[in-house]
């Protein structure tokens, strides 16, 4: 008969064998790995910018001008020669996510679209492609381009990252809104984080099976025809003594202007000198390392609703 410390512990390795299963074929599912085939050309057709803009959006990024690229789309035969394509789409990676499979991924998707549609995070930030990369689509569309004005209309953005990732692009996204600059681009998620929380929510699964390179072309695939969600988003601001040492996620971002909710009950002083941030969380509040710093010596914290944001479900 076996002692209950043993049965304990068969009973705790058979469910963390089922649990172990159960993310597989959560992350299979998720990434596309079924028996439907994907043809990389058609794929490749449906997802990748004419020339001319790739060109025209890269210039513009580089020199953080959006009018920048509207000087190189002179081209032959006019503009009626360039027809947008069914689903544009750039994606960002972040490569210090899901075991430094950065490279390599990126390599894959530029071969499945292009080179300029492809961004690594540490190197093209989410707020420089929506300032300066659409900037220069509207820019084009503004003065007649069709085609820049259909593909910044369709455009869609993958993540390919873990959390923290998504939530830094969906955070800038948020400038769309305020500015008026409709429509916003929806998000899909290539999860290569540690919880995947947000991607597991959205059907995108809990982690990606790098041992099929067939999963990116399905990935994409599910991305440039998946329904397209409304995510609620809201802004948080914080407010702590000057000098408080915290090392705060992408999503929030450190800020000279700050307003206290008038409805918000401060016990105690405020502090002559505080210093101040803000950021956008989705359906929860994940703050990582920044925690136990907040816990410990934050002032205040204010929250106001945000538009929705769109998501792709896969």
């Amino acid at each position: 008969m076996n002692s209950p410390s043993s049965s304990s512990s068969s009973t705790t390795g058979d469910a963390n064998k089922i649990l172990a299963r159960s993310s597989i074929v959560e992350s299979i599912r998720g990434c596309g790995m079924t028996s439907t085939r994907v043809d990389k050309e058609e794929l490749k057709r449906c997802l990748t910018m004419p020339q001319y803009l790739r060109t025209a959006m890269r210039d513009s990024i580089r020199s953080q001008d959006p009018d920048a690229g509207e000087g190189g789309c002179i081209r032959d035969g006019g503009l009626e020669n360039d027809v947008a394509p069914l689903t544009p789409m750039v994606v960002f990676i972040n490569p210090r996510s899901g075991g430094r499979h950065g490279p390599d991924l990126m390599e894959r998707l530029q071969d499945l679209m292009s080179d300029e549609q492809v961004f690594d995070l540490l190197d093209i930030k989410p707020h420089e492609f929506i300032q300066y990369g659409l900037g220069c689509l509207e820019t084009l569309a503004a003065s007649g381009d069709t085609c820049a004005k259909e593909t910044r209309d369709r455009i869609r953005i993958m993540v390919a990252g873990g959390d923290g990732s998504v939530g830094w692009v969906l955070g800038c996204l948020t400038e769309l809104n305020t500015l008026g600059r409709e429509p916003v681009p929806p998000v899909g998620i290539i999860p290569l984080g540690t919880g995947n929380d947000l991607s597991r929510c959205f059907g995108w699964g809990g982690s990606f099976p790098f041992a099929w390179k067939a999963a990116i072309k399905r990935t994409l695939h599910k991305a440039s025809i998946g329904p397209v969600y409304r995510l609620d988003s809201w802004r948080v601001s914080l407010s702590m003594p000057e000098g408080t040492i915290v090392e705060p996620p992408y999503s929030l971002k450190q800020t000279e202007e700050f307003s206290l909710d008038e409805d918000l009950e401060v016990e105690g002083e405020l502090p002559e000198k505080v210093i101040c941030y803000e950021g956008v969380f989705y359906n929860y509040f994940s703050i990582g390392t920044l925690t136990f710093a907040l816990v410990v010596s934050y002032i205040a914290i204010s929250v106001g609703s945000l538009l929705d944001m769109s998501i792709l479900v896969s």
